[in-house]
């Protein structure tokens, strides 16, 4: 049953890719290779800097994968059963996530890279722009404390913790050089990516031969400090490197997971039900299914990366197809393993790992690739190592765009001191104590803030979509503004929806109570800047068409 889940789900990716993705390319956007994108007309060597096609859809998957499509499923299928989460994941991922990713890009780079909030400025208004700044920056602070907390935990897990973390600082290491290597000695693509990529595959071993163990505190520092050194370097130095070679990784843990579902037979048989039942402790299904499941199937932070660091990247234009659309399928492949490692456990191993996404995806890979006769412990060890640095590469790309944010709010281009500043409201929200509300039992950081940062990813991914559409309306291509118009109408009302259940929940006596309030105040003001944007569209002079 397992492997006709995951087939089906490939075979439609694969289908929608070709049909639904040219739809786009072709119709919708027009890509045209003979339009120079900004990596060319604007290079620097710092942020602007073409990169091949392999590898900035290598940066741009490994940016937007995170811990998203792995804790987002696992946690839904821990709550409503395996077949809400299913369901969601393959069509949210066809026609939203994919619909908003590739838009976010396309976007981008028909206006000079700049950001999707940006854009907001020129075809809502420039206050709208200015909220729609502040909405993004804070659900950046959100993924980076999210994030962090989840690193941290990977790194203190039981038996293989200590080998993860000493693997990821090789693997770091090796990025370093990789990107000396490729940039500056001008070595071969091929040769010299064979040869890292069996480095750092071979850090999993090393990493459990030579441990290093921290208590979480230091390593909530340690990772602190290592975002703060990732945002302010030049992209080449660490950021394309090792989002290129973490992508090999997540490339492995995605054939392993697949070919382990696909011959494991009873060995990976479904022992979870498909549907646990509407209530949970999280919550209703509706509407928390779909905010829980965070980059599984549509994620904001994507048009972030995409408008963010991708499009400063992107080569020509028709890679945005191959980067954009074609990253977000494969994003939901991942989420549909993640939510395969909640489906093979029993009621007892359910509950065992209940609070820890990070050790069920890694009993879950290390169960699947031992089908293909690699040892459990260390498939285990894969599997928390790619997590990790899925991990990483989202918070330490998730801290840059805070950054290019902040700096757009505040005016501080200094990129040191802008750094600096974003990162002081994750580092308290690392280290604040949560308490469930109606439980009182202790939350771990990350299961404290999913919600409310699901549901402010989620209503950021509505605020672009709607942005695109009105972008669409202005420039002369009304006719496929339904493309991101349906979209955009679903993610507000079924978000908003969430943030109101969170803000009730929660109460105004806590921090997330407190942002869910603030959050639901900027995306109302948004839409209606928006609406009256549209009402007054025949009045109002457009923009130059891009």
């Amino acid at each position: 049953m397992l492997a006709i889940l995951f087939i089906i789900a490939a075979v439609i990716f694969t289908l929608a890719y070709f049909t639904y993705g040219n739809f786009l390319s072709q119709k919708v956007y027009k890509l045209d290779d003979k339009n120079p994108t900004p990596a060319h007309t604007m290079t620097d060597g710092v942020d602007y800097v073409p990169a091949p096609a392999p590898v900035l859809l290598g940066h741009h998957f490994s940016s937007i994968a995170g811990a998203g499509p792995i804790v987002g499923p696992i946690t839904a299928t821990m709550a409503w059963g395996w077949l809400p989460a299913y369901l969601w994941i393959v069509v949210g991922s066809i026609f939203i996530g994919g619909v908003h990713d590739m838009s976010a890009l396309v976007a981008s780079i028909r206006h000079h890279a700049r950001s999707i909030a940006e854009l907001g400025s020129d075809y809502i208004t420039k206050r709208a722009g200015w909220l729609f700044r502040l909405f993004i920056w804070l659900a950046l602070v959100y993924v980076v404390a999210v994030f962090i907390n989840v690193a941290q935990i990977t790194f203190n897990a039981k038996k293989v913790g200590g080998g993860v973390a000493m693997s990821a600082l090789i693997y770091i290491l090796l990025a370093l050089i990789f990107g000396i290597l490729l940039y500056r000695q001008k070595k071969s693509l091929g040769i010299t990516t064979l040869i890292f990529v069996i480095l750092v595959y071979f850090s999993v071993w090393l990493g459990q031969k030579i441990p290093i163990n921290l208590p979480p505190v230091v390593w909530d520092w340690v990772l602190l400090a290592y975002v703060f050194i990732a945002s302010v370097t030049p992209v080449w130095i660490l950021l394309q490197p090792r989002d290129y070679l973490s992508s090999f990784l997540l490339y492995g843990a995605v054939l392993g997971g697949g070919l382990g579902i696909l011959f494991g037979g009873s060995r990976v048989a479904i022992q979870t039900p498909a549907f646990l039942g509407y209530h949970s402790t999280i919550g209703p299904m509706v509407p928390l299914l779909f905010v829980v499941i965070a980059c599984g199937s549509i994620s904001g932070f994507h048009s972030l990366v995409g408008s963010g660091t991708t499009s400063k990247q992107l080569d020509k234009e028709t890679d945005a197809q191959k980067v954009g659309y074609a990253a977000m399928l494969l994003e939901g492949i991942v989420a549909v393993i993640a939510m395969s490692s909640v489906a093979i456990l029993t009621k007892a191993g359910r509950a065992a790992l209940s609070n820890n996404a990070a050790a069920i995806y890694g009993h879950g890979i290390g169960t699947f690739v031992h089908i293909l006769g690699v040892p459990t412990a260390l498939g285990i060890a894969f599997g928390m190592l790619a997590l990790s640095s899925f991990v990483l590469t989202s918070t330490d790309t998730g801290t840059r765009l805070a950054r290019y944010v902040f700096t757009e709010l505040t005016g501080i281009k200094n990129r040191y001191l802008a750094t600096t500043l974003t990162l002081i409201l994750p580092a308290i929200l690392v280290f604040i104590k949560y308490t469930d509300p109606k439980s009182g039992k202790v939350l771990p950081v990350w299961k404290a803030l999913w919600p409310v940062f699901g549901a402010t990813n989620q209503l950021i991914a509505a605020l672009v979509l709607f942005v695109v559409m009105i972008w669409l309306m202005k420039t002369g291509r009304g006719k496929y503004s339904a493309v991101a118009g349906v979209p955009a109408v679903f993610m507000a009302i079924i978000t908003l929806w969430a943030l109101f259940s969170l803000m009730f929940k929660w109460g105004f006596g806590t921090i997330i109570g407190w942002a869910a309030f603030i959050q639901i105040i900027l995306a109302i003001w948004i839409f209606i800047e928006g609406i009256i944007s549209i009402v007054n569209l025949n009045k109002q002079e457009a923009p130059n068409k891009a």
